[in-house]
């Protein structure tokens, strides 16, 4: 631990043991500080997330009740202290349940926080906004070391007219762009109590909210072995959707489709700040995600 850290931690919460690092990866360090109200945890970002824990403590501002309780950070050193969220629900098996109950309190967060998206995109908050994605879907595609065969990278290619039809489909539907989680899933959904919190955010940009449930629907898939025909599918989608207001299931799928390119494009700016060894590892799952958005040509 670094010295300077363990002074600042102190500072704000008094241990009662060794500060111990739980996971040291290239985006952020995460560090375990036990106190007597219970462990406090100390995440320290590195520049390709800096923006996490001034968003992190924004979001905590004006939704304490649904996102992890921020007990100090430091923006300009990327540092952040948050109060214990409770047992990620992938340790509860992942119940679409507990999907079921926070997807609405998030899609409120998302309509409130549309009000601030030019502040967060002001503090480093990735631009993913419809209007920037066909730019940044064509020179993504161009790039020649994605984790992908041959054909799959021609589809890619050869599909971006069409994506940039999509956007323009999506943007006139007017719904407004505000932060989207972007890693929504079972170690990033945590329960205390009644009480549920998304936690996590430094994978987050300001995009279109519905393109969230992208992640969340496919480990879904992935770690429940739901078939894409499920019924808990247009079940959560809905319930996410009521705050938004009637009418948008169209929308909702226009959305997923365009989210899956927006996901991998997201993806290719952490790839991008990883050593060579992290990289490999890393391919492993984002050639399942350039293999899904592949599939997504074809619709």
């Amino acid at each position: 631990m670094d010295r300077d850290a363990e002074v600042w931690i102190r500072a704000h919460v008094e241990p009662i043991g060794d500060i111990e690092t739980v996971h040291q990866r290239s985006w952020a360090t995460v560090a375990r500080v036990p106190s007597i109200d219970g462990p406090a945890w100390f995440k320290a970002c590195a520049p390709v997330q800096a923006f996490e824990p001034r968003l992190t403590a924004q979001l905590f501002a004006r939704w304490p009740d649904r996102v992890a309780q921020v007990l100090a950070f430091d923006e300009e050193r990327a540092w952040l202290l948050m109060a214990h969220a409770g047992t990620p629900i992938a340790q509860l098996g992942n119940p679409p349940e507990a999907w079921l109950r926070v997807l609405p309190l998030y899609a409120e967060l998302q309509r409130g926080e549309a009000a601030h998206s030019d502040d967060h995109l002001a503090h480093g908050v990735p631009d993913l906004r419809i209007s920037a994605l066909p730019a940044r879907y064509e020179k993504f595609v161009r790039q020649p070391d994605l984790p992908l065969d041959e054909p799959g990278r021609d589809r890619l290619q050869r599909f971006v007219p069409r994506f940039s039809e999509l956007c323009s489909e999506l943007s006139a539907h007017g719904v407004p762009a505000t932060i989207q989680h972007d890693d929504l899933h079972l170690t990033n959904l945590y329960r205390q109590g009644d009480r549920l919190r998304v936690v996590d955010w430094g994978d987050a940009s300001i995009s279109h909210p519905f393109a969230s449930l992208f992640v969340t629907f496919r480990f879904l898939e992935q770690v429940n072995g739901l078939p894409p025909t499920s019924p808990w599918f247009p079940r959560l989608r809905d319930a996410y959707l009521e705050p938004w207001g009637s009418g948008l299931t169209g929308t909702f799928a226009l959305a997923m489709r365009v989210g899956t390119f927006a996901h991998a494009i997201a993806w290719k700016r952490q790839r991008d700040h990883l050593p060579d060894q992290a990289r490999r590892e890393f391919d492993e799952d984002y050639s399942v995600v350039l293999s899904r958005a592949v599939a997504r040509t074809r619709d």
